[in-house]
């Protein structure tokens, strides 16, 4: 894994892509610090699992509304114009 800053990468990215599409993963740094990745399109990382029994759980232990959302919005448009 090789670290370029982001002036270097600007002027050597063909090369930076190919070192990727070998399989390397390359950081990018401003100032001395990463700030980017780049890795291979295969090694893009997974999108997180979502937990489906606490989102169910959360969703009933929501106070349940006593107007709908049509009607919340209309009262609240009502009130804006009053001021």
């Amino acid at each position: 894994m090789g670290a370029y800053s982001i002036a270097e990468a600007k002027a050597h990215l063909s090369a930076l892509l190919e070192q990727v599409a070998r399989g390397e993963v390359v950081t990018l740094t401003k100032r001395g610090k990463p700030v980017a990745r780049i890795v291979p399109a295969g090694q893009l990382p997974a999108k997180p699992k979502l937990d489906l029994v606490a989102l169910r759980k959360f969703r009933a232990d929501l106070p349940v509304a006593r107007i709908n959302s049509a009607e919340m919005v209309r009262k609240m448009r009502a009130e804006a114009d009053g001021w």
